[in-house]
């Protein structure tokens, strides 16, 4: 008598399946290793910036209806910067008002800087090179002085103002999410990345994805908001629910190619981001369900076509390969879970100079240059890392979920840690350092680094912040080659680089995860950002570096 397996051979459907995962990943590294930087020559882009067809960084969809928005002033104060890593203020209701006042403080112009004959703008959400890829939508019920109907409307950041794309059914939202809830969806536009970056864009429009999540995430605390990415959802449904599926497909080149060619202006969907009221409890997304609403999007009738941002571009076909094998199909089974909201550590409250959240995320700049002799004190060091940390000052079997503000809003657990270049700090030797954002990962990281690194906790270093010394060194000039050789790595009171969790990640949760990976070094970057406001000093991000050394 033989036996034999239990287990069946697998379906020439699911070997098909595994054969395209299997080409997918393949696409996902090809384009990470060939957009590397090295000392010896530099990830592929243009030779010169050509002015002349510099994109538009202002999408509009004419003769769309435009409605204004209202302009916050200062009798509607926002909350302290400080307090709303704690505790969250009552949820406003969805008005003019709080809509105005959510998108003025995330994703808006915050100024406008002009040298010699040029004038530019800046905004809220940072993005590399200033060249925004970023775009926004809103999903939302009807709203007394904005729209009778429930809508979707692209925000247009120059105006201040909403276009009105569509009007959805008066069932939708409510049938979905509990009440005062709204969606923000988030798009990009690879081009305007492109056109400066060549094909290193892609993994900065991504990085730019985290920045505006992490944006929309801070501006709704203020208002009792809390926020979480729908990511049940599939790369079909984004486009249909914000109406960008609209331009034609285009047929990608076997190499990159310049002319005249409009259809690389197209917005890749993102992701799409639930609003809701913070402190309700939980509650449950069906996304089968979701998924069937939103296909009755397509029969929408959709106002305004998308302005042209360039007489002719680049189509650096890389970009677009990677971007079609990232894209995430609906998830059935993902688990929407609302975890309570979590307090971040508080270690030195007094390094805060008392900005309110609108002061900080208003004012916050890129930093074009650092003094060279500026310090911050090691308990201001440790507060502004506290911050960094995804599971707040909680415990226990949930410690890996990301919890706190603003991190709460992404539904994995954290996948990046930073490495610490600490130059000027204040009672901590200059050296290399390691924040471990994720312990589960603490074993792993110590076997893939060099074995002579100490890994201790530096003196004076909360218990709840996992800091560890590994190196006692000046690192100045190391972090200056290490970053295209820029003097701004070096010159500040420390700077860092983000590592992640990747092929374990790609191979275990899927290649969608890819730039899943951007958006958390973007949330991240983000915090520093306004945590270096906050403070009294100043930040910047830096995309140029040599990845592998």
């Amino acid at each position: 008598m033989s036996f034999s397996s239990s287990t069946p051979p697998p379906s020439v459907q699911e070997q098909q399946e595994e054969q395209t995962d299997q080409q997918k990943l393949a696409q996902v590294l090809k384009f990470h290793n060939q957009t590397k930087h090295n000392f010896t020559n530099y990830a592929r882009g243009p030779h010169g910036l050509d002015w002349a067809n510099q994109p538009n960084p202002f999408r509009r969809y004419p003769p769309a209806p435009v409605l204004p928005l209202l302009h916050p002033t200062t009798p509607n104060p926002t909350p302290l910067y400080s307090s709303i890593f704690t505790s969250l203020p009552p949820p406003k209701p969805v008005t003019n008002d709080s809509i105005s006042q959510f998108l003025y403080d995330s994703l808006a112009l915050s100024a406008w800087k002009t040298a010699g004959f040029s004038t530019w703008s800046l905004r809220v959400n940072p993005s590399s090179g200033n060249l925004h890829p970023t775009e926004a939508y809103i999903i939302c019920p009807s709203i007394e002085s904005v729209s009778n109907t429930p809508f979707v409307a692209h925000y247009a950041p120059k105006e201040h103002s909403l276009e009105i794309r569509a009007e959805i059914p008066s069932g939708f939202l409510p049938k979905h999410f509990p009440d005062g809830s709204f969606l923000v969806g988030l798009s990009s536009i690879f081009w305007r990345e492109a056109w400066k970056y060549g094909e290193r864009a892609f993994r900065y429009c991504n990085h730019d994805v985290g920045h505006a999540i992490g944006a929309v995430s801070m501006a709704a605390a203020g208002l009792g908001w809390d926020v979480k990415v729908l990511d049940g959802l599939g790369c079909e449904d984004l486009e249909k629910l914000m109406g960008v599926g609209m331009l034609p497909k285009f047929k990608i080149p076997s190499r990159p190619v310049k002319g005249k060619l409009p259809e690389i202006e197209f917005e890749h969907p993102d992701c799409v981001l639930l609003v809701f009221p913070n402190g309700i409890g939980e509650f449950d997304v069906d996304y089968e369900d979701l998924s069937e609403d939103i296909a009755e999007f397509a029969k929408l009738e959709w106002k305004g076509k998308p302005n042209v941002l360039s007489k002719e571009h680049i189509c650096w076909d890389i970009i677009y390969r990677t971007a079609e094998a990232v894209k995430k199909p609906l998830n059935l089974h993902d688990n929407f879970v609302v975890d309570p909201f979590q307090s971040s550590g508080v270690f030195r409250e007094s390094a805060y100079k008392g900005f309110s959240l609108r002061e900080v995320v208003r004012k916050r700049r890129s930093a074009v240059d650092m003094d060279g002799f500026t310090k911050v004190a090691r308990e201001t060091f440790y507060q502004m890392l506290l911050h960094c940390m995804p599971t707040g000052s909680g415990s226990g079997e949930k410690q890996r979920r990301q919890l706190a503000l603003p991190y709460r809003a992404l539904p994995w657990d954290s996948e990046v840690h930073a490495v610490m270049f600490v130059h000027r700090v204040v009672g901590l030797p200059k050296g290399l350092y390691f924040l471990v954002r994720n312990e589960d990962h603490f074993d792993d990281l110590k076997k893939a680094t060099r074995p002579e690194f100490k890994w201790e906790k530096p003196e004076g270093c909360p218990d709840e912040l996992p800091l560890y010394e590994l190196a006692k060194i000046d690192c100045q000039e190391l972090a200056k080659r290490l970053s295209c050789h820029q003097d701004i790595a070096g010159d500040g009171c420390f700077s860092l680089g983000m590592l992640a969790h990747l092929s374990p990640t790609l191979h275990d949760k899927g290649v969608w995860m890819y730039p899943r990976l951007f958006w958390e070094t973007g949330v991240l970057g983000q915090v520093l950002y306004l945590e270096a406001h906050a403070v009294g000093i100043s930040a910047t991000g830096i995309g140029c570096f040599f990845d592998d050394p």
